[in-house]
């Protein structure tokens, strides 16, 4: 996919292995993955200049729904991804002014109970880019 970031992790889901859910994207959501990482994820990492980790990225309509995603998520096109860091509210500071005039669909901080992540999706099921950020507590 890109210098920090593979096809393996953009893929992988414990919650898929455990349940025996087949993640395995078309070549078409592949192609999508490519467009994240080139556009979005590497030159954010690049400008962080530290690890990123993906806790999710693409999910296919089965896992989606285990996990409890919505219907309408980026991340089943593979446009979108959960990401973490060692300085995470740091990382969140970051991401948010860096992505002021680049093209992208969402920026959402989320969080539930004391787990926290960023999700980052380049574009929607739509191909729209709404450059939408916000902060969605599911407590």
């Amino acid at each position: 996919m890109s210098k920090n970031f593979s096809l393996k992790e953009l893929t992988f889901s414990a919650t898929a292995e455990r349940d025996g859910i087949d993640n395995i994207p078309s070549p078409e959501v592949v192609e999508h993955i490519n467009e994240l990482c080139d556009n979005l994820l590497q030159p954010l990492r690049d400008a962080w200049g530290k690890p990123i980790r993906v806790t999710s990225g693409y999910r296919c309509p089965e896992l989606n729904k285990k996990v409890g995603g919505s219907m309408t998520s980026a991340h089943l096109c593979g446009y979108a991804a959960d990401l973490q860091t060692d300085d995470f509210h740091g990382f969140v500071r970051f991401a948010v002014g860096w992505l002021q005039g680049k093209a992208y669909d969402q920026c959402i901080i989320e969080r539930n109970g004391k787990t926290e992540w960023l999700h980052l999706g380049y574009k929607d099921g739509q191909g729209r880019q709404r450059h939408q950020t916000t902060t969605i507590n599911k407590n």
